[in-house]
């Protein structure tokens, strides 16, 4: 298991570097239990890897959804290297180690000593690890534009790092550029032209004294019932509205403009992240931004601006008192679920009517920063939780 972490962590799965290296050493792991994957390849390096273990098909099947690409890493931030794979005080460092190779090993680790025990399951396992999660979501738009994956699925497991908490809701994400458009000219003769720099500056004014429009949304609360001594027991599961999501944010991260310093500029671009609700229209948020545009136009007549999607994902809600939820608590021994302020690709697999679950091995303060690591024995716990929740659901 501690061979697959390091070997996932030592093949750079960065956008730069692709996927294809990874997927093929899990292909190549999950055919030592005579498990057999199939590598979806595309440009040369991208990957997704998909495995799925038969059954005797009486009960809906079960995905367990990863995704294998990550973040880069400077490595002169790093005790070790950022994609070495080493092993230390019980930890596995590296780029990627917690989120989510760690997951993934564990997953893998899990499917295989499921199937060489010789477990009779009633219902599937399917297994993918997905390129882009990090970046576009290729990898996951890829696999679900095959919609047969999909049909028979009774849930869906993405092995994120959360710390073994159950993440049923997380808020979603809304990429968006902003472009001032002017008119070009020379610095010497400034008043002949437009400064696409000088109208940003009116629009993040606006963005400054913008209030997100949000509502309230209510969250399902449930009970989980499990059985014991005594009869069974009822615990209440749900959260309190917003824990763990927040308020919607936005943060404007990147901006470019201008050409040379003798240059006029005739364009600039601002590139804003929103971290949406539930209860959010993408939509509404973009229409407020064009009526910006509109207010000031009438204010400023050579004002010209553009906006675009570069990004976005949805929010995700899963039904906390929902049967799948109820049973994956009970298999996992915890009493309730949990809210958080991260995106996944999860909001893909729900837009079915499918109930998806983020629970994995590893703390989410560790990921995207230098000198990440994983305890191994969170991945060793890991492997235990997925076996429970196969056989829970599929025996």
């Amino acid at each position: 298991m501690k061979e697959l972490l390091k070997k996932l962590v030592r093949a750079e799965t960065t956008a730069a570097k692709g996927e294809l290296e990874a997927a093929k050493i899990i292909a190549a792991e999950f055919s030592r239990s005579g498990i057999k994957a199939k590598i979806n390849s595309w440009d040369k390096t991208r990957a997704n890897v998909i495995a799925r273990v038969k059954s005797g098909g009486h009960k809906k099947a079960i995905l367990f959804a990863c995704h294998l690409d990550v973040v880069g890493a400077d490595e002169e931030k790093w005790k070790t290297p950022p994609f070495g794979g080493v092993e230390r005080g019980g930890r596995i460092y590296g780029r990627g180690s917690a989120d989510m190779k760690g997951g993934i090993t564990a997953a893998v680790t899990a499917i295989r000593q499921i199937v060489e025990s010789g477990a009779k399951l009633q219902g599937d396992i399917i297994f993918l690890a997905a390129a882009g999660e990090e970046t576009d979501s290729c990898g996951t738009k890829r696999f679900i534009r095959n919609r047969g994956w999909m049909q028979n699925i009774a849930g869906v497991v993405i092995p994120e790092p959360t710390d073994f908490a159950v993440v049923t809701a997380h808020r979603g994400m809304l990429w968006l550029e902003v472009t001032t458009i002017g008119k070009a000219a020379h610095s010497s003769t400034p008043q002949l032209g437009i400064n696409a720099i000088g109208l940003m500056q009116l629009v993040l004014a606006e963005l400054e004294s913008y209030k997100i429009p949000y509502k309230s949304y209510p969250v399902p609360i449930g009970q989980l019932r499990v059985s014991g001594p005594g009869g069974p027991k009822f615990w209440s599961v749900g959260r309190t509205i917003g824990a763990g999501l927040g308020d919607c944010s936005m943060s404007v991260n990147t901006i470019t403009g201008g050409k040379a310093l003798n240059v006029v500029p005739d364009r600039c671009s601002i590139g804003i992240d929103f971290r949406t609700l539930p209860s959010q229209n993408h939509r509404d948020i973009i229409s407020d931004i064009e009526k910006f545009f509109m207010k000031l136009k009438s204010k400023a007549p050579q004002f010209n601006a553009e906006v675009s999607i570069v990004r976005e994902v949805k929010a995700l809600e899963t039904d906390s008192g929902s049967e799948f939820v109820r049973d994956f608590c009970a298999a996992v021994g915890t009493k309730k679920t949990k809210a958080v302020g991260f995106t996944t690709d999860g909001p893909y697999f729900a837009s079915p009517g499918v109930p998806v679950v983020i629970f994995g091995p590893g703390e989410p303060e560790v990921c995207h920063k230098s000198n990440e690591y994983i305890e191994i024995s969170a991945v060793e716990k890991a492997v235990e939780y997925y076996k429970n929740i196969i056989l829970k659901f599929l025996s």
